[in-house]
């Protein structure tokens, strides 16, 4: 079981991802091309403002903890072809699914229930967001 304090650092962890994963859709979607990849742009650009929504949320539970929100940006990845940017965007997906997936553990087992559902909403559209991603590579 992880402690109070630990939470909270991993939690900033996630939160320094959800700033660098809202960056990479932004320039993702801003370098893409070809008119086949105008709805995938489109959807990217939501990504984007959801990762965003992501930040606020994580930010606003982390000072309820106790915590000091972080600044960090994570690595941002950037890639020439549009099939490697959306394989990159799909990684950092897959990851936050199963980083989302130990925080409601994690939250639970401190009973922070609030928080976890605060969590589930978050990992539900993550999971949607790789859903989307996986279709736009036909996967």
């Amino acid at each position: 079981m992880v402690s109070k304090e630990e939470l909270i650092n991993l939690l900033n962890n996630d939160l320094k991802l959800e700033y660098s994963g809202a960056i990479q859709y932004i320039q993702h979607a801003a370098v893409m091309t070809g008119a086949m990849y105008g709805d995938v742009i489109k959807e990217i650009k939501i990504h984007a403002t959801e990762e965003i929504g992501h930040a606020v949320i994580l930010a606003d539970q982390i000072a309820f903890l106790g915590g000091v929100p972080t600044v960090d940006v994570g690595k941002i990845q950037t890639a020439k072809g549009n099939e490697e940017m959306l394989q990159q965007d799909l990684d950092g997906e897959l990851d936050a699914v199963e980083r989302y997936k130990a925080r409601v553990r994690q939250a639970e087992e401190l009973q922070e229930y609030a928080l976890a559902q605060q969590l589930r909403n978050i990992l539900a559209m993550e999971q949607e967001h790789a859903m989307d991603l996986q279709q736009a590579l036909g996967k």
